[in-house]
């Protein structure tokens, strides 16, 4: 789980942050296709994939747009409404058969309240988001489709045995028959 990393720090704080946040996680499990946030309105939940295949999308131009892909271990929400508590552009369809974990934002926000050393762990791990972030937006503006299905495939080997190809191929930014292309020549 996402908190694993946290158990190696030499800090007194761990173990009682680990302990208090899995009071606050709530999980659930989820069939294909079902939809644990829609666009249009505020992100509650900040979600960590135990079991299967979460992505987030958006439309433009009537087409879905594949933004993101969180595997197992992996988190998953919309972050701008997250934090700023306004109405999101994105969608999280499940697309696989899922065990989620959910922590709300009203919860994390009394946790913090409650106990405001945390904020720090707090921060770090949505300083981890961001940087996930910049990275995608680098790869979108610096690198070519072909180095951006290989950095795909290189972090989540699994995934294209587990998504359609027209997810894969929005989330690269081409199109399907450029990725048949793409493939071929791997």
């Amino acid at each position: 789980m996402i908190f694993e990393k946290l158990k190696n720090i030499n800090d007194p704080n761990i173990a009682n942050l680990l302990s208090d946040f899995q009071k606050i996680m709530k999980q659930n499990t989820y069939s294909k296709k079902e939809i644990l946030h829609e666009e249009g309105a505020i992100c509650n939940h900040l979600y960590l994939i135990q079991k299967g295949v979460a992505r987030s999308f958006y439309y433009k131009d009537g087409k879905d747009i594949t933004a993101h892909f969180a595997v197992e271990n992996g988190t998953i929400t919309a972050i701008d409404s997250f934090i700023q508590r306004k109405k999101s552009r994105y969608n999280i369809e499940l697309l696989e058969d899922s065990e989620v974990i959910s922590i709300s934002h009203q919860d994390m926000h009394t946790l913090l309240e409650e106990k405001p050393h945390y904020e720090k762990y707090v921060r770090l791990f949505l300083e981890q988001i961001y940087i996930d972030l910049a990275e995608r937006i680098e790869d979108l503006l610096f690198h070519s489709a072909k180095e951006r299905y290989d950095k795909l495939v290189k972090h989540t080997p699994n995934l294209l045995q587990r998504v359609s190809l027209k997810h894969i191929s929005s989330y690269i930014g081409i199109t399907q028959e450029t990725l048949s292309r793409i493939r071929t020549q791997a």
